[in-house]
C-alpha cells in the first residue's frame, strides 16, 4: 500500500484526497511547446479537499475577472 501523499499547499500538512495538473499557484502545468492539455500535462499535485475548493475558487475568479489577459497563462477554460 502507498503511503498518502501530504497537501501541496506550502500552509497545509493535510493528507491529500485529490490529485489535479492545476499548481499551486493555479496554473496548468503543460509541456514546453505551449500545450496546455491535461493530456499533455506531465507534473501531477496533491491537495486536500479543503485547499482544492480554495484553488478551484481562486481560478475561476481570476478567469471571470476583467483584469489583464496578457499575463501569459492559460486560463482553465482552455482545456
Amino acid at each position: 500500500m502507498m503511503p498518502m501523499a501530504e497537501c501541496d499547499n506550502e500552509s497545509c500538512a493535510r493528507t491529500a484526497s485529490i490529485v489535479s495538473r492545476l499548481s499551486p499557484e493555479g496554473y496548468l502545468v503543460a509541456s514546453g511547446k505551449r500545450a496546455y492539455s491535461f493530456r499533455e500535462a506531465y507534473e501531477r499535485f496533491h491537495y486536500c479537499n479543503e485547499c482544492h475548493v480554495l484553488l478551484m475558487t481562486e481560478v475561476w475568479a481570476r478567469v471571470r475577472s476583467s483584469g489583464s489577459k496578457d499575463e501569459g497563462h492559460v486560463a482553465p477554460t482552455a482545456v
